[in-house]
């Protein structure tokens, strides 16, 4: 890539430090945070802003998209933080409710890992597989058409080695549909694999903050950025996520003021969830937003700063108890749904039949029937 003359000149000296970017093979070329923001915003650099939809593509691919004409892109979502509008992404995990986000008009859709928790019952993330991920990308794919997917690649499917985790990357995109992957930061190894996976050619989301993978050795779901190590932890670690190409960063469960600093020292996007109200977006799980789950299990990972934008729930509990009450007392299904008819002249052989066959009880049940739909 040719960088511009003007990055040797520093400009925007006002910053408080500064970046190395290689240029060619062997000249580095320091320039300043002011500029970096700058050059980001012009859309300059591959890394950082690595698209699904190739824009000023030297062969003749797809053209660039518009929101009213095709899935939303990288370009899209940059446009909106440098014009300083919120992005808003859902966590759904199948059809029906990709439909919905798809059609709410939300900015992301993430299939993520907490599917394990949500729709298959455990207390943790880690029991899910890459290729139960994949059933339910793939469901998302199929419902979702404008939002920009991402999918979650779940424990143990990227932490062992690179390669493995390219893998499973490459994975998520040709059989799950998605155009872009998350995954949690934190060890050195998780952002050498950020980085791999970004090389490779796919666009990555980071996750700093509570990352619910490695509830092992935080101890359980437990808020970060508590205390000062810590606090300076969840900026160090969204930093080196920026830096090995991560197109946004996840905040999860950090406090208001630790979320500030870091969207602060960013030049990607943040998405907080538990994170307050001074990230560049904000993610919910489809479920918990629509307050869907009342069942205790459900009640006991439901997190705290969950607003519940709907009572969905209580609707389904009243709908369930509403069908097997008019079950029970046969007022379900009446006439109006029992629609399918059977030609007079038919039902009238067709009673004969029955009664050449012995079934005369048959015979007498499909009569009265006859008399009980008119």
């Amino acid at each position: 890539m040719i960088i511009p003359s003007i990055l040797s000149r520093g400009v925007g000296a006002s910053s408080s430090f500064s970046r190395n970017l290689a240029v060619g093979a062997s000249t580095t070329t320091t320039i300043s945070n002011g500029f970096w923001r700058w050059w980001w915003g012009m859309g300059g650099g591959s890394r950082m802003w690595m698209s699904n939809l190739p824009e000023d593509a030297v062969y003749g691919g797809p053209k660039e998209q518009t929101l009213s004409s095709g899935r939303t892109t990288l370009n899209h979502l940059r446009q909106k933080y440098y014009r300083g509008q919120p992005i808003t992404m859902v966590t759904a995990y199948d059809y029906p409710s990709a439909v919905h986000v798809d059609n709410a008009g939300i900015d992301i859709c993430l299939v993520g890992d907490s599917a394990s928790m949500v729709v298959h019952g455990h207390d943790t993330t880690l029991p899910i597989t890459l290729d139960e991920m994949l059933v339910h990308c793939r469901a998302v794919f199929r419902g979702a058409q404008r939002p920009l997917l991402v999918g979650d690649l779940p424990f143990g499917s990227y932490e062992t080695d690179n390669t493995k985790a390219v893998d499973s990357a490459v994975r998520l995109l040709k059989e799950g549909g998605m155009d872009a992957i998350k995954l949690e930061g934190g060890a050195p190894s998780r952002i050498t694999a950020a980085r791999a996976i970004v090389d490779t050619g796919i666009a990555v989301m980071g996750h700093v903050g509570l990352t619910p993978q490695a509830i092992s050795v935080l101890g359980g779901f437990r808020p970060q950025g508590k205390n000062r190590a810590s606090a300076l932890k969840v900026v160090e670690t969204a930093l080196a996520l920026q830096e090995a190409g991560c197109f946004s960063v996840v905040l999860e469960c950090v406090p208001g003021p630790v979320a500030a600093a870091t969207t602060a020292a960013l030049q990607i996007p943040t998405i907080g969830i538990g994170a307050g109200p001074f990230c560049s977006g904000q993610v919910l799980v489809y479920h918990d937003l629509l307050g869907m789950m009342q069942h205790p299990h459900h009640a006991k990972v439901t997190p705290k700063f969950c607003k519940q934008f709907g009572h969905v729930g209580d609707a389904i509990n009243r709908a369930l108890l509403e069908y097997k009450e008019e079950v029970e007392n046969k007022t379900f299904p009446s006439v109006v749904h029992s629609p399918y008819k059977i030609r007079s002249n038919d039902m009238d052989e067709f009673l004969i039949e029955l009664e050449k066959r012995g079934l005369s009880a048959a015979s007498s049940a499909a009569a009265a029937a006859v008399d009980d739909l008119k």
